[in-house]
């Protein structure tokens, strides 16, 4: 018996999930993309085999070549009416928040309004898209329930288990990290845990849907919480004129000690940097907060303090890369405004092309505020929409450049030819805001450095 799945979104998370399913014996998949003109393009890339993520996603471009070419089992429309005669639906649609931290489900209730009419008795509708606590319940299921004229968890099941993937591992995540599955009910779980034992190789958990989405949003939580305390140590290194990554590294030599838990001294420093992207670390905090704000049972004025200071913490980074970035060229004699400024990664994570909730925006922003000339280099993001003029040779965009920023570690940056940049730019000053270099190293090509973190090269 062949089990078809609807994947809804061809995104970061949508496509390996399809992919995968798609490679499953005895499984027919078929993705859902709306033909806009920002991610139409992937409907007919997809179609052709080829994978439309660019950076290093180890095994993807292989998986989908296999199971749209070889096997025939995957293909990608925009017609949503593929829904009818799905045994499961998957929802991967973006989930972003606003300026104030609230969510914005445009994209989330279009699709629940479009495909609730074409529902039909005993299909399984999972939730994969990450969202506030108390919006499965609260906000899909009625949606799903007045356009389908049934009743969740009797006549339709409706599940929310959260993908775990990661830039650059979005195949191995899903396939080797416990997945959680949380239904409405009973029911609604055991049919999303009976599907999703075919691609995940690692223990299943089942819970409630309420459960599951403030376990995803906690999990995003506590790390965004953990490098906001690195980055918070990382100023203090700065302030005392010492390394944070030496800091980092003798606090981290702590074993793990299991013989007893309660008192394990393993510690495990995040790394500092110039600022926190992504789609999910960027939001989940705010969705977390909106979901008790919005359904909890009784207020929490001060909670969560530790957890949103942490975030606001994260998004002045990029400001201070700004204020080391004006202290460097300090050195050279020269004001920030009117200087030519190569800012190197657009991506927010190295090595790929995804550019979602970059800390490179905030800080664009803030240079142009202050009167800077910049260029941008960026080897992987294909698209981008920002004024400034972004290049895909390296050394011209440092050609002339009285500083350059370093905001991705990119292979391209850590490779980088010191000499021929110094050669081409017209001071060398560089801001690591990644810790691509070696401090002493770039000082002895003859460049002003400044890095996140390195108190020993900041002016005194």
């Amino acid at each position: 018996m062949m089990t078809k799945v609807v994947v809804i979104g061809m995104g970061y998370v949508g496509i390996p999930a399809a992919a995968l399913f798609a490679d499953v014996p005895g499984f027919e998949v078929i993705g859902v993309q709306r033909r806009s003109k920002r991610s139409g393009w992937k409907i007919d890339v997809l179609n052709r085999g080829e994978c439309p993520i660019g950076g290093d996603e180890p095994g993807l471009p292989e998986l989908i070549h296999r199971v749209v070419v070889e096997k025939r089992t995957f293909r990608v429309t925009d017609d949503y009416t593929v829904v009818k005669d799905a045994d499961a639906i998957l929802i991967d649609v973006q989930t972003p928040t606003d300026e104030r931290g609230i969510p914005r489900y445009e994209s989330l209730k279009e699709v629940s309004r479009t495909i609730a009419p074409f529902l039909r008795k005993g299909q399984l509708v999972v939730i994969e898209s990450t969202v506030a606590p108390g919006t499965t319940d609260n906000i899909v299921k009625p949606i799903l329930e007045e356009g389908s004229g049934m009743k969740a968890g009797e006549d339709f099941y409706l599940a929310f288990s959260y993908e775990r993937v990661m830039v650059g591992r979005l195949i191995h995540n899903i396939q080797n990290y416990p997945r959680i599955i949380g239904g409405i009910n009973e029911e609604s779980t055991k049919r999303a845990m009976d599907l999703y034992k075919h691609i995940v190789k690692q223990p299943l958990h089942p819970t409630n849907a309420l459960t599951a989405e403030v376990a995803k949003t906690v999990e995003n939580a506590y790390r965004d919480v953990n490098i906001a305390f690195a980055n918070e140590v990382a100023l203090l290194c700065e302030s005392l004129g010492i390394d944070a990554y030496e800091v980092r590294r003798l606090v981290n030599t702590l074993p793990n000690d299991p013989s007893n838990p309660i008192a394990n001294p393993v510690r495990n420093v995040h790394i500092p940097g110039a600022g926190v992207g992504g789609h999910c670390l960027p939001k989940d905090s705010w969705l977390l907060k909106y979901g008790v704000d919005s359904y909890g049972r009784f207020p929490l004025p001060d909670v969560p303090d530790v957890i949103i200071d942490s975030r606001r913490l994260n998004d002045s980074m990029p400001l201070h890369v700004v204020e080391l970035l004006e202290e460097a060229l300090a050195e050279k004699g020269l004001p920030l405004k009117g200087s030519r400024i190569a800012v190197l990664g657009v991506a927010f994570l190295e090595n790929s092309d995804d550019p979602r909730n970059t800390p490179t925006t905030p800080l664009l922003k803030a240079l142009r505020e202050k009167g800077a000339e910049v260029v941008i280099h960026e080897p992987l993001v294909k698209d981008h929409e920002y004024p400034e003029p972004m290049m895909r040779d390296l050394y011209a965009a440092l050609s002339g450049a009285d500083a350059m920023v370093i905001m991705t570690r990119h292979r391209d940056y850590v490779e980088m030819d010191l000499d021929r940049a110094r050669e081409v730019m017209r001071h060398p000053v560089m801001v690591d805001g990644r810790n691509t270099f070696n401090g002493d190293d770039v000082i002895e090509k003859g460049f002003v450095y400044r890095a996140v973190g390195k108190g020993q090269y900041r002016s005194r």
